[in-house]
């Protein structure tokens, strides 16, 4: 018999690995129990692994860091947990050679989840560990389809604040600044998407036209965040200037003017957080707004 506390950390570590695919042991500290010594958090994962729901990976030039990740057991048990319900990872996340060939990528997703988690806790609004959910996809059609890195959602003010929501898209100059900036394309496309099917007919006069299919899951289209990281000040800027350069699109007025679209360094939401002026408007990208900003400020 499995040895897992299911009302407690052991439940929340394996489902944090699950949705987050992967993590340091320092980040599963700061993540799941960041007000107890680290030393519990290595024994709870120590013991994951034992049971064989978690592994990792030792990468001996960096200190012998330790990255763990769901086995495929640990994922078929987490994924029929009411909380993990319809979010279950691709079969590669228990892989340990895809699990090293996108490490850089997924450990930088999880370290700007901390950006968040670790502001709520510091100002006393509500996002919670799961509340962070990478990948989630949106179809377009014809087999296409917009994935962010992650989707988040956050209460400010506390547990009767504003609810927010965000795509988030986190890039580490691993590909050129145009092509960064196309994903704005990507998503003025799901803002504007509506499903059709082969031979169905126009609406009739007086019946409701077919609606956007995001408005199936969100009663107000997610802000979209960009988060840069792998390079300087210099790279950062060029980024930003790249994706104000592509909101200039006619095609995209109308989608600028509703959906906030901001872009900020990691490393200023590390030392500031997420709530101070630091992300940039692709549209105004001298100004420095929070990340609450609204579009029609």
């Amino acid at each position: 018999m499995i040895d897992v506390d299911t009302g407690g950390d052991d439940r929340l570590a394996l489902a944090v690995l699950t949705q987050y695919r992967m993590a340091t042991t320092e980040q599963m500290h700061r993540v799941i129990a960041p007000e107890v010594r680290s030393e519990q958090t290595r024994r709870r994962l120590a013991k994951l692994r034992d049971e064989g729901l978690i592994d990792r990976i030792t990468l001996p030039r960096s200190g012998r860091l330790r990255v763990w990740f769901p086995t495929s057991y640990g994922v078929h048990i987490a994924s029929e947990w009411p909380e993990l319900r319809g979010r279950r990872p691709p079969k590669s996340v228990s892989d340990p050679t895809a699990a090293r060939l996108r490490m850089g990528h997924t450990l930088t997703v999880t370290e700007t989840a901390l950006v968040f988690l670790e502001e709520a806790r510091r100002r006393g609004e509500l996002c919670r560990p799961l509340d962070w959910i990478p990948e989630v996809q949106h179809s377009l059609g014809s087999g296409e389809a917009v994935i962010p890195d992650a989707l988040l959602y956050y209460v400010r003010g506390g547990e009767n604040g504003s609810l927010l929501r965000a795509f988030v898209e986190v890039d580490r100059a691993t590909m050129g600044p145009e092509r960064l900036a196309a994903k704005i394309t990507a998503y003025a496309r799901l803002y504007s998407y509506v499903p059709t099917s082969p031979g169905q007919p126009r609406p009739a006069f007086g019946q409701e036209p077919a609606r956007e299919a995001w408005r199936r899951y969100y009663p107000i289209f997610p802000r979209l965040l960009f988060v840069l990281d792998g390079t300087g000040p210099v790279g950062v800027h060029t980024r930003i200037r790249a994706l104000h350069a592509a909101a200039k699109d006619p095609a995209l007025t109308l989608f600028l003017q509703t959906v906030p679209v901001l872009a900020a360094a990691l490393a200023d939401l590390r030392t500031q957080g997420p709530s101070e002026p630091v992300w940039h408007p692709v549209r105004d990208p001298d100004r420095a707004v929070a990340w609450h900003w609204r579009a029609y400020e």
